[in-house]
């Protein structure tokens, strides 16, 4: 089988459920995960969720932001 982008991605989603934006750009090399996951017409569940930054609050906790995290469709 090829190693291209539909592969790997595919692959990543086998071995961990889910992927995010930035799990993609590190992981993977792929920096536009959205728009090639909707070209490929795969089966794709979103979900919205929470994840730290590097910046803090007043009283020490982390600051979050959200990112959708993308998983393969049962």
């Amino acid at each position: 089988m090829k190693n291209t982008h539909t592969t790997r991605l595919l692959k990543y989603l086998e071995d961990y459920k889910t992927i995010t934006s930035l799990e993609a750009i590190r992981d993977l090399g792929n920096t536009r995960l959205s728009g090639y996951i909707k070209k490929e017409g795969y089966l794709i569940d979103t979900k919205t969720v929470q994840v730290p930054t590097r910046w803090v609050n007043s009283d020490g906790s982390k600051k979050t932001t959200s990112v959708t995290e993308y998983s393969l469709r049962d």
